[in-house]
C-alpha cells in the first residue's frame, strides 16, 4: 500500500478521519487559527504601534533641544536666589558661534493675540521665529513657503498663518499675498503650515501665525529679548553633552552661580526618543514572547490530537500493516492529518489577521501619515512555515507511535 500526494482515495480518507469527530477537530483547528492570527496580529501590529506613538513626534529632530529661561536657586554676585533670567540676542549668537557641533538653531518667542483679515477675526498665537526653526520641528506647508534667512535679515513683515488660523479667516479661498492684521500690525501671508505631532512649543502650528523673530522683537518692543532657543546637535553629538559648555556661555551674561542648573531649563528631546526606542523594543519582545507562547500552546494541540488519532485508530492500522502497509506509509498517514489540519487554520488565521490589521491602519490613517498595521508575505510565510514544522514535529512521535504497532496486538486491541 503506498500512499502519494496526489492520491485521492488518501485526501478522502483524511477529511473524513478529521470530520469523525467534528468539535476535536474544530477545537484544535481553533487553537491553531487563533496562535496563528494572534502571532501574525501581534508582529503586524508592533510596527503600526510604533508608527502611532512616533506620530506624536513627527516634525521633531530627533537629536533636538530646547531651552527656557528660568528663575536662579542660589545667590550670586549680590543677586537674590530667585532672580529671573532672560535669554537674549547675545546669548543666542554666542551659543550659535562657540558651538560647532550644532547643525541648526532658532530664537523662539510666543505672545497671544486676534488675527483679523477685513471683518473676520480669529485668536492666534503669534510665533517669532529664525529661518532654521523647520529643521527643528519640520512644518507641514499646506501653501506657500515658511520663514527665509532674507525675511530675518531685513525685518520682513511677513507671515506663515496655521492652517486652521487661515481656514478661519480665509475659508478654502487662499490667503497667499493676503494681508492679516494682529495687534494692529500688518503682516503680508507667504506661507499656510501645520503639524502632525501633538508635541509642541507653545500652541500649535495650527493655531499660530508665524512671524520673522527679528520683526517680531522690533514689533513688540521686546528689544534683545529672546522666549527660548531650540537647537539641532550634529549627527553622533547628544544634545545633553552640550549642556555644560551651553551654561558656561550664559554664566558670562547672566548672574549664574557655576553650581546653579536651574536657572536655565534645558529639554533634551533625544533622551524623550530614546525612552520611546526602548519601550518598543521592549514592546517587541513582549509580542514575540506572546506570540510563541500561543504558537506553542497550538502545536501542543497538534500533539495531543495526533495521540487521540493513534490511540482509535489502533485497530486500523494493525489491519493496514497485515496486509502490507509499510511504516512509511502508516507515519505519512497520520502526519498528513495534522499537517492539513495546521496548513488550513494556519491560513485561516493570517487571512484573519491581516484583515483586522487593514482595519487599524485604516481607522488610524490620516491625512499626513499611515501607520504600518500590515504583514510582510515573507512575515506571513515564515509564521505558516513555523507552524508546519512544528506541527509536523510535534505529530512525529504518535507517528512513530502508531508504526511499530503490531498487527496482532492492533487487531487484539478493544
Amino acid at each position: 500500500m503506498k500512499i502519494t500526494i496526489f492520491d485521492i482515495d488518501n485526501w478522502k480518507e483524511i477529511g473524513a478521519t478529521l470530520a469523525r469527530n467534528k468539535t476535536r477537530t474544530f477545537l484544535t483547528a481553533f487553537g491553531i487559527f487563533w496562535g496563528t492570527a494572534m502571532l501574525a496580529m501581534l508582529i503586524g501590529g508592533a510596527q503600526g504601534l510604533e508608527d502611532m506613538m512616533r506620530r506624536n513626534f513627527d516634525g521633531f529632530a530627533t537629536n533636538s533641544s530646547i531651552m527656557f529661561p528660568g528663575r536662579t536657586t542660589i545667590a550670586y554676585k549680590g543677586f537674590n536666589k530667585g532672580t529671573a533670567i532672560s535669554l537674549t540676542t547675545s546669548d543666542f549668537e554666542n551659543i550659535k558661534a562657540n558651538c560647532p557641533e550644532i547643525s541648526a538653531i532658532t530664537a523662539i518667542n510666543n505672545r497671544s493675540g486676534v488675527a483679523s483679515y477685513k471683518k473676520l477675526h480669529t485668536t492666534a498665537t503669534v510665533t517669532g521665529v529664525d529661518e532654521e526653526y523647520p529643521a527643528v520641528f519640520q512644518p507641514v506647508m499646506y501653501a506657500g513657503r515658511f520663514i527665509n534667512a532674507s525675511d530675518t535679515r531685513l525685518e520682513r513683515k511677513v507671515c506663515v498663518l496655521g492652517k486652521r488660523v487661515s481656514g478661519d479667516l480665509f475659508g478654502t479661498d487662499s490667503p497667499l499675498g493676503q494681508y492679516v492684521s494682529i495687534g494692529g500690525i500688518y503682516y503680508r501671508v507667504v506661507g499656510v503650515a501645520g503639524q502632525t505631532s501633538e508635541v509642541s512649543i507653545g500652541d500649535k502650528i495650527d493655531e499660530s501665525l508665524i512671524i520673522p523673530s527679528s520683526t517680531m522683537r522690533r514689533s513688540y518692543n521686546l528689544g534683545t529679548d529672546i522666549g527660548g532657543i531650540m537647537f539641532v546637535a550634529r549627527e553622533g553629538i547628544s544634545p545633553s553633552s552640550l549642556q555644560p559648555r551651553i551654561e558656561r556661555i550664559l554664566r558670562n551674561n547672566h548672574p549664574i552661580h557655576p553650581d546653579d542648573h536651574n536657572a536655565i531649563w534645558f529639554f533634551d528631546v533625544s533622551e524623550k526618543f530614546q525612552m520611546v526606542d526602548n519601550l518598543f523594543m521592549g514592546i517587541t519582545v513582549l509580542a514575540l514572547f506572546v506570540g510563541v507562547g500561543t504558537l506553542l500552546a497550538g502545536i501542543i494541540g497538534v500533539g495531543n490530537i495526533m495521540w487521540v488519532i493513534v490511540k482509535e485508530r489502533t485497530q486500523e492500522i494493525g489491519i493496514r500493516r497485515a496486509i502490507g502497509a509499510k511504516p512509511r506509509d502508516i507515519i505519512v498517514q497520520i502526519l498528513s492529518e495534522g499537517v492539513v489540519m495546521t496548513i488550513v487554520a494556519g491560513i485561516a488565521g493570517i487571512c484573519f489577521a491581516t484583515l483586522v490589521l487593514a482595519v487599524a491602519q485604516h481607522l488610524t490613517a490620516n491625512e499626513i501619515s499611515v501607520p504600518r498595521f500590515q504583514l510582510a508575505f515573507s512575515e506571513a510565510m515564515t509564521i505558516m512555515a513555523t507552524f508546519v514544522i512544528l506541527g509536523t514535529a510535534a505529530g512525529l512521535i504518535p507517528s512513530i507511535k502508531a508504526m511499530r504497532i503490531k498487527p496482532i496486538e492492533a487487531m487484539n486491541d478493544k
